[in-house]
Parts: structure tokens; sequence; C-alpha cells
């Protein structure tokens, strides 16, 4: 039987493995929204497994039926095969990316709680053969991992997590946000019957402490016990499952993580009361075990919504692309298919309140548009004829006709939420550092309460579960594993807002003990618009004919200079063998003849003719020859002065690095008050600059967006691409500014230096807390219903205090002027 026969519909056998389905058969599943029949419960759970990572896409694009399982293969045959199937290229093709030499994927990981956690995740797939890295972002739960095909499959990582308590599928930014709302309605119900569990178990304790001896009769003191024994039960078997459940998972790995001290503390209070209550004598404490449940949640709970709304603008970034599009056939008839399906080169229609289902080129049509979801720029955007648009971006007033150049994965917006997942891809150092404080600190405070627990012995029997059991509680260190995760989170969160993508993991850090910031000139402190001003031949040739042959070089070239030549180009003339010289300029043949454009010491070499005046002058030559020389303007960016002005208030060096010539790179440090610049640079010339001020010591940011720039943005602690700069200069840098203001880079800075102070004020907190907490436990004077209210505090004041990283604050542009001398004039 065919693969298409076998899913078509249901009476043609198995939707999955093409099977005959067995009369009578109730095994069935909705997939495309149509009811498929399957053979048997094998069948019907790896279809299940596929549907709920969002790649039902899979039965479409499948060119083989998967193998059968046998009818005796039991669970764990149809476990491995849920697996295995994740190993098929058509399936991987949703999800899985290539990166280098390997594979990389982002996967939805369900169990995580804490820091020890993501550690014993990391540490379990790194000890795997080919698994080159992962690590797990534990705000949004995600983990990214990358491994080589040809020594392990897929299934063998998803198998490996399933077995050590962690199963994981696909990241789905819609599925994944299904999942956290469904883990926060669950969240609530646990919170629900353990405040109301602690309510009423408050109301029958309060009595009993506060009557004599003799106040209260053996029959109602009984019966409040009893009473209390009952509801406390439904919250420690109900709210307080998943401690348990997450507690046992870690034990059986052979690692400590929040959960086990919890989980004893919980269980040895229950237990022990349970017991007294059974026996007729003894301490009881079901109150302090609600109140120690309710208050944990309801610290877990509120991390859960911080995190869950943090997630939103990446999710919503994901899902920024419309489902659908309107393509133009080729006799201009309309179209409606999935976006998905666009290919490059096919002309689509996008109506006034609908988005662009991909990026491309505006072929006919005038129109606002709002980029604000991509580029943090909230004020809509006209664009014309010959301009780009991005994929995601809304229409506003009138109707464009857009030539698509890049859809689906290979849009901007998949491009900045690959980017994004590469940032959460390796921890900073001070996040390292602190998840293995949290992991090493279980250890000690197991080690802690179990002598804590033989000295009260020792002092006092009877006090000594409880004494123990406050150590166990107060100690607990969530608010050490949440200091620095919720504030990389927000801070992330708040810097993409803005148009200031981070992608890799150090950038933050490396902001923040920056010392100096280099700047690029052309694309980064001016618009990178360039425009022909003027052309003077000089041996004979037209200048329509310089400017048509400099247009076909340049057709060859990305750096901005080529989009000023552009309107000049001639189909008759076209260029062959060009070759790009970053830094130089542009060599190949035209008619059998050798041209060059750029610099004019690369041109005409010891020949050079000086330029006319001042100015960036370009010049053409013919077999080495001088032929013509071209004046181009380039507009300062409006925010340069301010930007500049704001790095400086900040305590920054400001240098401007440029390969342009002396005279323009010279007039435009002085306008913008740069004391600190060098000319003429090479692409060498500037990673040797940066290398030889970092072995003095310097922390360097290099700002820059064309092919020229790469080394010195690979180079560099911190780079940053422009938001124009070329695919290869943003997949290098460390960070990109997705909106046109150069002024994001002082907000980074700031952000990134109130992050770094946060985390230290969240850790500080959190260590301090620790340490004063402890001794007072141990000494017995903190009972186990306080401790239970101190700890979930200090986890919630460490929440709160990262989240404040996510509201604006007043910046140091708002106290800068623009200089009088720094107009908008063209340079």
């Amino acid at each position: 039987m065919s693969v298409e026969t076998a899913s078509q519909g249901v009476d043609s056998g198995c939707y999955h493995c093409g099977s005959p389905v067995p009369k009578g058969a109730t095994w069935q599943l909705v997939i495309d929204e149509r009811p498929r029949s399957l053979c048997c419960p094998g069948c019907e759970a790896v279809a299940q497994a596929i549907t709920a990572s969002g790649l039902s896409s899979y039965y479409r694009f499948r060119t083989e039926l998967p193998e059968r399982p046998a009818n005796d293969a039991g669970t764990r045959r149809v476990q491995a095969e849920t697996w295995q199937v994740f190993d098929d290229p058509a399936l991987q093709g949703e999800f899985v990316h290539a990166d280098g030499d390997g594979l990389t994927a982002t996967l939805t990981v369900d169990g995580i709680t804490c820091a020890a956690c993501a550690w014993l995740i990391e540490h379990r797939l790194n000890a795997l053969d080919g698994v080159t890295s992962s690590a797990v972002n534990l705000s949004h739960h995600r983990l990214s991992v990358s491994w080589d095909p040809a020594r392990l499959k897929l299934s063998a990582l998803l198998a490996e997590l399933a077995a050590i308590g962690y199963p994981a599928q696909p990241y789905a930014p819609d599925q994944a946000q299904q999942q956290l709302k469904h883990d926060e309605r669950m969240g609530v119900r646990r919170l629900i019957v353990a405040a109301v569990a602690m309510m009423q178990v408050m109301m029958f304790s309060v009595p009993i402490y506060l009557s004599g001896p003799d106040e209260m009769s053996r029959d109602f003191l009984v019966l409040f016990h009893w009473l209390s024994f009952a509801l406390a039960t439904p919250v420690v078997f109900f709210s307080a499952a998943p401690f348990f459940h997450n507690a046992l998972r870690d034990l059986r790995n052979r690692t400590l993580g929040m959960d086990v001290p919890v989980s004893l503390a919980i269980g040895g209070a229950y237990l022990a009361s349970g017991y007294a209550v059974i026996a007729g004598h003894g301490e009881i404490y079901f109150d302090s075990v609600s109140m120690f449940t309710f208050f944990l949640l309801f610290g877990r709970y509120v991390e859960m919504r911080a995190r869950r709304r943090s997630g939103h603008s990446g999710n919503a970034l994901a899902g920024v692309l419309p489902a659908s599009a309107t393509r133009l056939e080729a006799d201009d008839s309309e179209r409606v298919l999935p976006a998905n399906r666009l290919v490059a080169g096919d002309r689509v229609l996008v109506r006034p309140g609908h988005g662009v289902p991909a990026d491309g080129v505006i072929e006919d049509g005038t129109s606002s548009l709002d980029e604000s979801m991509l580029t943090g720029e909230s004020r809509p955007v006209i664009r014309r004829v010959g301009d780009a648009v991005i994929g995601g971006s809304h229409n506003i007033d009138s109707p464009l006709v857009v030539r698509v150049t890049h859809a689906g994965g290979e849009a901007r917006a998949s491009a900045i939420l690959n980017l994004t997942d590469r940032a959460f891809a390796k921890r900073p150092r001070i996040a390292e550092l602190a998840s293995r404080w949290a992991h090493l600190f279980v250890i000690r405070l197991l080690v802690v309460s179990l002598c804590v627990a033989i000295a009260w012995a020792f002092i006092d029997p009877s006090r000594a579960l409880w004494v123990t059991l406050s150590v166990l509680v107060v100690t607990c260190p969530c608010a050490l594993a949440l200091a620095t995760p919720t504030a990389l989170t927000a801070s992330h969160g708040r810097l993409r807002r803005r148009g200031f993508l981070i992608t890799r993991a150090h950038a933050l850090e490396g902001l923040a003990q920056a010392k100096r910031v280099i700047l690029d000139k052309t694309g980064t402190l001016t618009t990178g618009q360039m425009t022909l001003a003027e052309t003077r031949p000089i041996a004979g040739i037209a200048p329509q004919q310089a400017r048509a042959v400099a247009a076909a070089l340049e057709a060859h070239s990305e750096h901005p200079i080529a989009r000023a030549f552009s309107p000049y180009r001639d189909v008759s003339i076209s260029a062959e063998a060009v070759i790009n010289r970053p830094g130089q300029g542009l060599e190949g043949r035209i008619e059998g003849r050798r041209w060059r454009i750029g610099k004019p010491a690369f041109v005409a070499g010891s020949d050079t003719p000086a330029p006319p005046d001042q100015g960036r002058w370009l010049l053409l030559a013919c077999d080495g020859r001088p032929s013509a020389w071209f004046a181009l303007k380039d507009d300062l960016r409006d925010d340069a002065p301010a930007t500049v002005q704001a790095l400086k208030r900040l305590g920054l060096s400001v240098e401007l690095l440029s390969g342009d010539q002396r005279g323009s790179v010279e007039a435009l440090a002085q306008r913008l008050g740069i004391e600190d610049w060098r000319a003429g640079a090479s692409p060498e010339d500037k990673l040797a600059h940066v290398q030889a001020l970092q072995a003095q010591g310097e922390s360097v940011v290099m700002v820059g967006d064309g092919i020229n720039d790469v080394p010195v943005l690979a180079g560099a602690e911190v780079s940053i691409a422009m938001n124009g700069a070329t695919d290869l200069a943003r997949t290098r840098a460390d960070a990109v500014l997705l909106s046109p203001h150069l002024s994001r880079i002082v907000e980074a800075i700031e952000v990134s230096r109130a992050t770094r102070r946060i985390i230290r004020q969240n850790l500080g907190w959190a260590l301090c807390y620790n340490l004063t907490a402890l001794p007072l436990a141990a000494c017995g004077l903190i009972p186990p219903w306080l401790a239970a209210i101190g700890m979930s505090a200090s986890s919630l004041v460490v929440v709160g205090n990262a989240l404040r990283l996510g509201r604006p604050r007043r910046s140091v542009l708002s106290e800068v002027t623009t200089p009088l001398n720094a107009s908008t004039e063209p340079l």
C-alpha cells in the first residue's frame, strides 16, 4: 500500500502505518481536521505524540511508511517507536537546523522546576557521544541541543531525556504557550486546595494554641486533630504531589534538586503528625504542612506567571507571519494559499489591514507599515516601490504588491527567533556559577539538617523533628536558583521589545563590563543609504557609460555603496569573474577588459591621481588606467550625535574606526566630538587594532554592518550588527539592532549594567537570607510555619526584583542634547 493511499481516509487502512484496521476498532485521532482510523493503541500513541508536537505535516511530506511494531512488543516498544519517528528527515525539517557540521534543535522539556533540573539534563546529554552542546533555558523550560547526526540520532536524545524523567518534544510556540497555560491552571487548582485547607486547619489549630491546659475538652481536641488530619491529606497527596514526583525522579537519577528537601519537610511533618493523631500523643503540625505547601505553591505560581508573561514576546514573534497569503499568478489572478508554501520570486498581494507573509521588495504601491513587532519602532514607516519589507509587518493604508525574497524559515522573523534561541544555548558565567552554587547548596543543606537532627536528639528529642523540618524549609535555595535566570529573561525581553536582540549568552555580561565602544562609519553612524552625487570622467569615457560599468561591478556586492549605483544598472552590460576585496573595492571583467572600482590605491596603484576635492570619492579604472571619479554622499543618523554623547556620559571611550578616506572620516569625527578616530583601515587593520586594545586590558564593543567588519566583529568581546547589516555580519555578531535607532546601544548598555546589579542584589539577598535563617532555625527559634513564609517570601523578593528590569527607566539619553554643529547634512 502506498503512503498516499494509507493517508487518504479512515477506510483505506491505518493512517499511521498503513496496516489493515481491525473490524470494530475504536482507535481514532483527528488529524488535519479529519478523523483518522488507526489499527492499534501503539499507532495511536505515536500519532498522538506527533500531532501533540505540532508536526502533523509529517503525514503530508513523508515518503515511506514507518515499520509497524510487533503485537507483543509492549509499552517499551511503543515508546521506542515514538522517539524513532523523530528521526524521519521530513519530520526533522520542521524544527531541526544545520549548525556547522552538526544539527541543532530547540525542545520543550516537561518537569523542570529548578536549577538542579537544568544541571542534570545538561550533564546527562553532554555525556552522550555525539552531543556537542546542550543548554537549558530555565525560565522558558526550553532546551537547545546540538549533536553530530553521524554519531547520534535525535531519537536517542529524546529517549535519554524521557529515561531521566524529563520528556521533551519539538518546540512549537503556540503549543508551548498552551502547555504553560495548562500548567498554570493546574497550579491554580493545587493552590486553591492548599489555601482552603490551610484556612480550615488554622481555624482548628488557633483555638488549641490559645486555650489553656484545661480550657478545651479531650473530645474536642481529638476531633480538631482528626479534622486537621483529613484536611491536610489532600494538600499532601494533591497539592504537593509535584514535589514528591520531582524528588523521586531526582533520587533515581542520583542528583539532588530543590524538591528533595521540600519533600522531606512536607512528608516528614505529615507522617509525624499523622502518627501523633493515631497514637494519641506527640506534636501535631498539620497547619505548618498546609501553610508551607501553600506558600511554596504560591511562590512558584507567581514565578510561573512571570515566566509565561516574559515568554509572550518570543512566542508572538514566532507566530508573527500570517498563516495565509494571496499569491498573484502569471495572469494576475489571485490564489489564497498557506504562507509557508511561498517561495522566492512569488508575487503576493498585501491588502490594508493584513500582514506581510514573507520578506520581499515592493513592486507596486505605497503604504504605511507597522514594524513594531520586529523592530520595536512604534511609529509606522512609509514604504514605496523598491523598498524592502519584512515578513510579519502590518500593512495599514494601501494595497501593496510584494516580490518575495525570503519566505518561511528563511524569513527575518524566523531568523530572529533562531538567534534568540542561540542566546540561551549557553548561559553567562555568572548564571553557570549560580546554578552550581544552588546544586551544591542542596547537598550541604541535607548534611547540616542531619547534624541538626542529631544535635537536637540529645538536646530535646521532642523538638528534634520540628527543628530539623524548619531547617529544611527555611534554607531551601529556591531564591538562589531563581536569582539569575529571572533577571536574564526580563532583560532579554525588554531589549527585544526595544529592537535590540541579544544573540549570544555572554553579550549582556560583556556590555556591562565594556570600557570602549568602536563605531564603524558607513551604515553605522550614517544611514548607509548612499546616493551618487557627482560623476567626473577622466579619460574619454562618457559619464553615462562610467556609471553603467560601475553599476555592473557593484551588482555583485552587498556593501551599502552598491545601492548608490543600482539606479544606473544597464542590463546590456554585465560583469564576469567579479572579485570582492573587502575594504578595498571590486574587480571584474567586462567585454574582455579588466575594470576596478573602489579606493584609489587599490584601483590604480602607484598611478593614483589626487581626488578632485574633499569628500568621499571612488575611482573607476580600466586595465589600470583611471577612467572616472564618483562622489558619494550619505546622511548622518539623526540620533548619532546624542548616542555618542550618551556613551561618553556612561564613562565609555568612543572611537571611530573606518576604511573610508581620511577627509570624510575626520570631518565626521569632528562633527560628533569623537577625539579618537582612524581612517583607511582594512579588515585586517581593524582586527589588529582591536586585538592591540585587548592586549592593553580594554574590553571592546564593536559596532558594524558590512562584510569588511566580519573579522573585527568576531574578534571583539561584544559585537553589534546594525539593522541593515549583511547576513554574514548578523550571524557573527553577539547582538543585532532590529531598529534603525543607534541610540538603542546606549539603552542596551544601561540595561546590561542594571541586569548585573540586579543579579548581584538577588544573589546577595539569597545568600544573606540563607546564612541568617539557617542558624536561627537550627537554634529552634523559627517554627515550621514561619519557615515556610520566609522561604516563599525570599523567592518572591528575587522574582519581583528581577521583574523591575522589564519596566522602562530614565535613560542618560534624556540628558543629552544634540550639538548645534551635528546637523544631518549629507556627508
